[in-house]
């Protein structure tokens, strides 16, 4: 078998196309976005224009053999604006629970809602998280019970810190169908656009990321039609029973959501990390100091060297485990953790090191250095801390992987 690391002509295209809306349409509307805080539609209905944001390129790359795809568009977007890639992302987390646990039939229905048309394009929301229960999702509060009088089912209770929530057109909601089973116990389900009960009455005022919506959503007595429970019911009913007679059952849909997602969120912190390290590039070879360019200093020579070893080591852990999540290869050193790990990481410490390249001038707004800085810190947090990746990766190790 022939080993190779080059781009398919497919791929070095997506690349090419994503580069340039990022320079052409979201660099220039990144700085009032930020400071504004509000989601850009236009970016977003100039992205549904062009087919960037839509289903059907969601499908072709999550069809990608290698499994490269998604990070690479992740990545290029990302280095582009973070806050504004994440509205259309936050869309693909809640295609990615959808596709993770649902039957053909129902992504063939729920999935081209999710992203609306180009006339009129919309978001979507996983949610997953809740105020007792971030990285402890097996702790989930938010109850759904079935109605045999209505054939629907009805959920109670509130999700936290949820990209897009309140403002989706469709709401993907993990809840607990019988707590004493924890993780075991819980099930996935639509919530359609228009459905009473859902509110978001907070938006969250963040450090980063500040054009995406984040907001805390209730779901008060939210009836969905049985259909939209994921999977079906005769498959929760049997992973339910295996689960009440201490069977092992299917990895919960949460985790593997985010399992599988983890390299995506690697490769779009490698965004923000890589933007970071151009900049500060750049800015050393123009800026003078003391008769000459402050790239000529070995002290910032050597540090934009790190920066740029340690972006692509990060990178090829990220490939590496995009590629093990497509073709079905066990993560058994934790190597999805260990890519969101790294990248994370790498886009704080990057970040940082090109605001104190820049000195004061990296410290104001004038420059992008400090919005990269605001924007990178969130990915040692969401997602998995950076704390609950070694742990993911440490119990991998000692073969106690985290159900």
């Amino acid at each position: 078998m022939t080993f190779s690391m080059a781009f398919s002509e497919e791929q070095r295209d997506l690349i090419d196309w994503s580069h340039r809306f990022a320079t052409e349409v979201m660099r220039p509307a990144a700085v009032d976005a930020d400071e504004r805080e509000a989601l850009p539609w236009d970016v977003v209905e100039e992205a549904a224009k062009i087919g960037m944001y839509s289903w059907e390129t969601m499908a072709s790359l999550l069809g990608d053999p290698s499994g490269l795809s998604l990070s690479l568009l992740a990545e290029e977007l990302f280095w582009g604006d973070a806050g504004t890639a994440m509205v259309m992302f936050g869309t693909n987390l809640a295609v990615g629970g959808l596709v993770s646990a649902g039957t053909g039939e129902q992504i063939a229905e729920w999935a081209p809602q999710m992203y609306g048309d180009v006339a009129q394009p919309q978001v979507a929301a996983f949610c997953v998280s809740e105020p007792d229960a971030g990285s402890d999702v097996s702790n989930l509060r938010t109850r759904a019970r079935y109605d045999e009088a209505t054939d629907e089912w009805v959920i109670n209770g509130q999700k936290a810190w949820i990209t897009n929530g309140g403002i989706a057109a469709t709401h993907v909601v993990v809840a607990s169908v019988e707590p004493e089973l924890k993780a075991r116990g819980q099930a996935t389900f639509v919530v359609p656009e228009g459905t009473t009960g859902v509110q978001a009455t907070r938006k969250i005022k963040k450090l980063g990321l500040k054009a995406s919506h984040t907001a805390d959503v209730f779901f008060d007595d939210v009836r969905v039609p049985a259909r939209c429970l994921l999977g079906g019911r005769d498959k929760l009913d049997e992973r339910l029973a295996r689960a009440r007679e201490g069977g092992r059952t299917s990895t919960q849909n949460a985790m593997q959501t985010f399992e599988l997602t983890r390299p995506v969120v690697g490769a779009q912190a490698l965004g923000i990390a890589r933007a970071s390290y151009e900049y500060a590039l750049d800015y050393a070879k123009d800026r003078v100091a003391f008769g000459r360019p402050i790239i000529e200093n070995q002290a910032i020579a050597f540090t934009l060297a790190d920066m740029a070893t340690e972006i692509d080591a990060a990178r090829l852990l990220v490939h590496r485990a995009a590629w093990m999540g497509r073709t079905g290869q066990t993560f058994g050193t934790g190597e999805g953790s260990m890519s969101k790990l790294k990248a994370s990481e790498v886009a704080v410490w990057a970040a940082e090191r090109a605001v104190q390249i820049l000195g004061g001038a990296g410290y104001s707004r004038d420059h992008p250095v400090e919005r990269f800085y605001r924007d990178a810190k969130i990915y040692t947090i969401f997602e998995g801390t950076s704390e609950i990746q070694r742990l993911v990766i440490a119990r991998a190790l000692s073969g106690k992987h985290i159900r």
